[in-house]
């Protein structure tokens, strides 16, 4: 652990408490809404209660594409054969951007449809395309999880459709999830995200997101409904660089979660104010390596950096670098190695995922002698 400064914090402006009773009326079983910024969850309901996702899955199916796209192992323009049996069970079947029997539909195609207007025929498709079939590509789904540390959630469909409850999430899990997709891929992120139609093959197609048109900021991310699993919608938006995510599942009427979800993101950004720290990308801090060819990495943060406080409050908070070292090489950049931890007074902590800033290649054997040689001079020094 490295501790940074303390500094006190005050709040110009109007003041407006971030207590229940300036709650916008909530009736979703399950909410959630953090500010990407400093982490900090401004309200939470059943936030790690496990629930059935429906088409919230096909965040999932698009940060496994963005993951292969960026580590280049998948092209935008190769162009995927729709197979006799996807086009026997997913025609017209739920929302589609109503693929052809035997048409061959670019990887940004697929996309395009899979985002915006949610196309379960176009899901299938790609994971056939990715991963030979659709077991192979939840499988891919599932990796990815336990990579991102999702604890309460399963794949086993890339379209989210009804499966006996077999797929499942919770809304700390979809945060966390589209948080990633948003800083580890971000240009990927501002091609796919935030249209609110698709035209596809002369037939054009509205994005459901309720936030679209009413809500300034908003670029993200994703609804959802089945019977099964009633309305539901991860939902995002940005203003002045702060970054505001919310996730609501439950909604037994479309209605209720357009207006509900509109005044709950309104609430985020009114009822508390982000005081800055660092910029994003900029050095927060080192952490010490072992085994490569430097024997530090700087730290920084893939998103500004800021405590967020209910407006109107003053308080004094401190900063500390916090990660299990030294980290191991190789390291690429982009990898989060550590975490940013803020305590404010009266406020509880903030974590922000701090991430390498460069590569650092796995040493040889004049490394692994350096690191033998500095780990005894601080045997030596400490005593042990």
């Amino acid at each position: 652990m490295i501790s940074l400064a303390a500094t006190p914090l005050s709040a110009a402006g109007q003041v407006m408490q971030a207590n229940p009773a300036l709650m916008p009326v909530l009736t979703a079983p399950i909410a959630l809404i953090i500010d990407v910024n400093s982490g900090r969850v401004l309200f939470e309901r059943q936030a790690h209660r496990r629930f059935v996702p429906a088409s919230l899955t096909k965040i999932m199916t698009s940060y496994v594409a963005f993951e292969l796209i960026a580590a280049g192992k998948l092209n935008l323009a190769r162009r995927i054969r729709m197979s006799p049996q996807a086009y026997r069970q997913w025609h017209r079947v739920g929302s589609t951007m109503f693929l052809a029997d035997g048409s061959e539909t670019t990887v940004a195609e697929l996309l395009d449809g899979i985002i915006t207007v949610s196309a379960n025929d176009g899901c299938v498709v790609l994971a056939e395309g990715i991963a030979g079939s659709v077991p192979g590509f939840t499988a891919m789904m599932n990796a990815q999880a336990r990579k991102l540390g999702l604890k309460d959630s399963h794949f086993n469909t890339p379209n989210g459709w009804m499966d006996d409850g077999e797929t499942y999430v919770s809304a700390a899990d979809l945060a966390t999830l589209s948080t990633a997709l948003i800083t580890r891929h971000p240009a990927l992120y501002r091609r796919f995200y935030g249209r609110d139609h698709l035209e596809f093959r002369g037939i054009e197609q509205p994005n459901h997101n309720p936030l679209y048109g009413h809500t300034a900021g908003a670029d993200g991310v994703k609804t959802g409904f089945t019977n099964e699993a009633g309305y539901g919608l991860v939902g995002t938006a940005i203003r002045g660089g702060r970054r505001l995510m919310m996730v609501v599942g439950g909604y037994d009427r479309p209605k209720d979660r357009a207006l509900q979800s509109r005044a709950f993101m309104e609430w985020g950004f009114g009822a508390w104010e982000a005081h800055p720290l660092y910029a994003s990308r900029v050095r927060i801090g080192p952490a010490k390596v072992q085994g490569g060819t430097a024997r530090a990495v700087d730290l920084v943060a893939p998103n500004p950096v800021a405590v967020t406080l209910p407006r109107g409050t003053r308080v004094r908070y401190s900063l500390a670098i916090r990660y299990r070292g030294p980290l191991k090489a190789p390291i690429l950049a982009g990898d989060p190695v550590a975490t940013l931890v803020v305590r404010a007074e009266g406020q509880g902590e903030q974590r922000v995922p701090l991430v390498a800033a460069r590569n650092v290649p796995q040493g040889g054997w004049l490394s692994r002698i350096s690191d033998g040689f500095a780990a005894m001079g601080f045997a030596a020094i400490t005593g042990r």
